[in-house]
């Protein structure tokens, strides 16, 4: 009887890690599969824009999503813990954890996902996280004026749940872009949004920034403009940052770009490591990191992974639309379909979309729960 195949996937993210883990273990009844993740659950990270600000909409019981389902035959194990090291071979490798633990693989899937800062700075520990959620909803709760800094969607949508739950509240984002979001999409998109923010007295610095974050309480920042702005809590909503630093101190600086990304092949394959794939956030392909491109990557590495083991041919991944929603509290927001020329929809769609839900319970459908 020949050695079941051995497959690891590190980080269990809605969209990306976890659906390999559950793809595989429905396709490859025979292999070996073990899921490593900090958390026994994942936490779905659009929820938490919400979640972080007010619990009048306590989502905390759904939005963090046990993996106990994930599995479809009973050839999965979930082991919970941090990564620190890949010890790689010419075929196969182990994954070493913080404590310790070796695990072996044939086949090793990475789907770290990304560092934020803020509210969505979820610590690993499963014990501290209420608290930091509870920490966060407070300050929000004490504060009157309020400097959001970074005006992407986590910084547009944190703006919106402040104002569905306190509208007195003064709100300014500060965005380094000459629009909120990036370039990626159209300026009516990027318009349309601004002019949704201001209709509800969300204030907006753009082409400046913030560089120093001073901790909660009253404070005076200083732009890198001269701009002086008023706060009781300043904010960081910026971007993410890949969660690739492990990798590279395993496998060396040229795995990633400098970017911090992974560097892939069109398989999704990592360049001199064809028994490492890679999805999600961390990949350097030319796309929005968003959980829709996690779940197209994931929609690859899974049938490439099969393929690898049994010698077949790979498929490439050919990219996917740009497709977003930014809500701006639960009623409003805009939409972008990149597709057909690109596709602009107002606040009906970001409402009827994503607003009332947040894409949860697709989210817990994903891994096992309905």
């Amino acid at each position: 009887m020949s050695t079941p195949k051995r497959i690891v996937i590190v980080g269990a993210g809605v969209g990306g890690g976890a659906t390999v883990a559950k793809t595989l273990s429905a396709k490859l009844p025979s292999a070996k599969i073990t899921l490593i993740n900090p958390r026994p659950y994942t936490i779905f990270l659009p929820t938490l824009p919400r979640m972080s600000v007010s619990d009048s909409n306590d989502l905390f019981e759904n939005a963090l999503i046990p993996l106990d389902k994930v599995f479809a035959n009973k050839n999965g194990t979930f082991v919970e813990g941090v990564v620190e090291t890949i010890n790689a071979t010419k075929k196969g490798g182990e994954v070493v954890l913080s404590n310790g633990q070796q695990i072996g693989y044939d086949v090793l899937v990475l789907a770290t996902g990304s560092t934020w800062e803020g509210p969505l700075d979820i610590p690993d520990d499963k014990a501290a996280v209420s608290a930091f959620v509870a920490e966060s909803r407070s300050n929000f709760k004490k504060a009157q004026k309020i400097i959001l800094v970074g005006g992407g969607a986590v910084g547009i949508e944190i703006a919106g749940e402040i104002k569905d739950v306190w509208p007195e509240k003064k709100v300014t984002i500060v965005h380094g872009a000459d629009g909120v979001t990036n370039a990626t999409y159209p300026k009516k998109f990027r318009t349309g949004l601004e002019k949704s923010l201001r209709a509800r007295g969300i204030d907006l610095v753009l082409n400046d920034y913030v560089d120093e974050i001073p901790p909660p309480g009253p404070a005076t920042v200083t732009t890198r403009n001269g701009q002086r702005l008023e706060a009781d809590l300043v904010v960081p909503t910026r971007g993410p940052r890949p969660r690739t630093e492990f990798i590279s101190k395993s496998l060396g600086a040229t795995v990633l770009n400098e970017r911090g990304q992974v560097k892939v092949k069109p398989t999704l394959q990592l360049i001199d490591h064809p028994d490492i794939f890679a999805v999600g956030d961390i990949i350097d392909t030319v796309e929005e990191k968003q959980f829709m491109k996690a779940t197209a990557h994931a929609g690859i590495v899974a049938p490439n992974v099969i393929a690898y083991l049994k010698g077949s041919a790979l498929k490439p991944y050919k990219g996917s639309p740009e497709v977003i929603i930014v809500t701006n509290g639960k009623g409003g927001g805009m939409g972008y379909m990149g597709m057909m020329g690109g596709i602009t929809l107002g606040g009906w769609f970001a409402k009827m979309a994503k607003g009332k839900g947040l894409f949860l319970p697709m989210a817990r459908g994903a891994v096992g729960y309905s």
